[in-house]
This record gives C-alpha cells, sequence and structure tokens, in this order.
C-alpha cells in the first residue's frame, strides 16, 4: 500500500499570523492540497496560539469534510484538557498525542512510555470511546511500540528529526518492523522533505502515514503547491525496500 501524505499547515498559518490581512489564506491552502492529492491535513494547536488558532479548527474540519474521497483530519498536541475538547469537538479522525509543553519551540521528543504510562492510558481511552483514532509520538526505538499497543494507541509515530540530521536508519528500520508486529498503524514526522523522505520509506516500508509541514511549506514557495504535493506523493507511491 501507498504512503499516505498529511499536510501540517502550521507554517502557512504561522506566515498568516505575521498580518492582520488573512493571507496566506489558510482555507485556500487546505483546499489546494487536497485537491492536489494530499491524504489529509494535519494541524498542531498551541495555547499560544502561534500558528495555528482555535478558530481555525472547525474551519479546516469543514474542509476536510466537505473534501470527501477518505481525507483525513489530524490534531496533533500535548494532551490539555483544553485540547482534547478541541479534537472531540472537531471530528479528528486522529489524535497525535505530543510530550510537548506549551513554551516548547517544536515537537523535538517522544514520550517516555514508562514514567507517562499513566498519564496517557486513561486519554487514550477517552478518545478511542469517542472514534478516534489514537497515535502516540514516540523516538526511533524498538521496545516503544509495544509499550504503546499495551496503552491502548492506534498507532505510533516516529519522530524523525534525528534522522533527517544524519541518525542512521537502523533504529527507524527497527522499530518501524516492531509496531507492524505489535499490529500498530505506523506514522511518521519531523523535518522530512523530498530530499530525504525516499530514503526512509524504503528503509521503514510499514509507514502509513508521513506528516510533512516545515519543507514542503518551503518547497512550495519555489514549486507551487500542486507541484510539491505531487512529488511527494510520487514518492509515498513508490515501490519499498
Amino acid at each position: 500500500m501507498p504512503t499516505l501524505l498529511s499536510v501540517n499547515l502550521n507554517k502557512v498559518a504561522l506566515l498568516r499570523n505575521q498580518r492582520d490581512i488573512g493571507l496566506p489564506d489558510l482555507a485556500a491552502a487546505a483546499r489546494t492540497v487536497l485537491k492536489a492529492g494530499a491524504h489529509g491535513v494535519t494541524v498542531h494547536p498551541r495555547p499560544d496560539e502561534r500558528h495555528i488558532r482555535f478558530a481555525d479548527v472547525p474551519m479546516l474540519s469543514a474542509i476536510v469534510a466537505e473534501h470527501g474521497g477518505g481525507a483525513e483530519y489530524n490534531i496533533e498536541g500535548y494532551p490539555s484538557e483544553d485540547w482534547l475538547r478541541l479534537v472531540e469537538e472537531n471530528r479528528a479522525h486522529q489524535a497525535t498525542l505530543v510530550p510537548d509543553p506549551p513554551e516548547a519551540h517544536t515537537s523535538e521528543e517522544g514520550w517516555n512510555l514508562d514514567t507517562e504510562a499513566d498519564v496517557l492510558r486513561p486519554i487514550v481511552a477517552r478518545l478511542k470511546a469517542r472514534g478516534i483514532r489514537v497515535s502516540l509520538f514516540i523516538d526511533p526505538d524498538p521496545a516503544a511500540p509495544a509499550k504503546a499497543a499495551a496503552l491502548g494507541a492506534d498507532a505510533v509515530e516516529i519522530y524523525t528529526g534525528d534522522y533527517a540530521h544524519g541518525r542512521p536508519l537502523d533504529d527507524y528500520r527497527a522499530t518501524g518492523l516492531a509496531a507492524h508486529e505489535a499490529g500498530l498503524r505506523l506514522n511518521a514526522g519531523h523535518d522530512l522533505s523530498l530530499t530525504n523522505l525516499g530514503a526512509f520509506l524504503d528503509a521503514v516500508p510499514w509507514t502509513a502515514e508521513v506528516s510533512i509541514g516545515h519543507a514542503i511549506t518551503a518547497e512550495a514557495l519555489w514549486m507551487g503547491w500542486d507541484a510539491v504535493v505531487a512529488a511527494y506523493t510520487a514518492i509515498c507511491s513508490g515501490p519499498r525496500g
């Protein structure tokens, strides 16, 4: 099966927030990437609303729903009570739980599934009871998928930032295989780009979905959204090693 592409719109929202004129148009960006062939959109609302604003979340939910065709809405974030209500009220298909506190610059590490198990278990159960697929953000650690499965998670997302900065793929492949063997959906994200995505997917062929925001937004400045989404989906649809 091809790997699915979810476009993270945080950086489009960040640029919009630099002025009070509504440009770039976040709704237009969502419609454009979905029409171009992206499987879904991802947002990561933070308490300071430095990129995605809380008011954006229901608007984007409606756009994903109107697109149809199996398009999915993935909402990432730290599972505070406010964030959980936002996910539940806005028809997220997938909730990706990320262990970044409000002051974090970006998501740079996965959950410690030993020390945080008692916190995560009821949150996972709460979201699943509402029909929302739950993914836990993890580091490349072959022991992590089994722990995530024991907490009731449906999926894990491997943090790929270290890979983008030169970490060998061995641990990623081993973690991906462990997720596959645990019966979990495998997602990946952070600093993936046109230059490194293909090698990652070749090494970790069980990857069901990649969430890409920073690089795809930067590349779209030169290529345009239609061309850059087509380039990513071509990589995602390629043969796997």
